[in-house]
């Protein structure tokens, strides 16, 4: 069985285009000198005990920022993005989502918007 550590490797080895655009502007502090992760689990203690794992896109301790890059598998995930959202969000997590296209066409327009929350 996969543990956490090698699977977000495996995910950061399967990146969308979007995701490794994205990635690019964020890497090593380019913006606004903030430290960003990728794919990095963030864990939960569920009400039973159990350890739950989320995996944002990005990940901005500093900032307490999850960006997330959505593909079309997310039209199909609505409910438990809502439900996962609501997890970080009660965690003291802010959460941006940016379709794939809109990083992809619109890059400028959505550093923008990472930037205004990044305070």
């Amino acid at each position: 069985m996969i543990n956490i550590i090698e699977f977000c490797r495996e995910l950061r080895q399967r990146e969308t285009i979007a995701e490794k655009m994205l990635w690019f502007e964020l890497r090593n502090r380019k913006l606004a000198g903030k430290k960003f992760l990728r794919q990095h689990p963030l864990c939960v203690q569920s009400y039973f005990g159990k350890s739950l794992y989320y995996i944002p896109d990005f990940y901005c301790y500093e900032a307490k920022l999850v960006i997330e890059a959505d593909g079309p598998i997310h039209l199909y995930k609505k409910e438990y993005d809502k439900n996962r959202d609501k997890v970080l969000s009660d965690l003291g997590l802010q959460i941006l989502r940016f379709e794939n296209d809109e990083i992809i066409n619109n890059m400028n327009e959505v550093l923008g918007k990472i930037i205004l929350n990044l305070d």
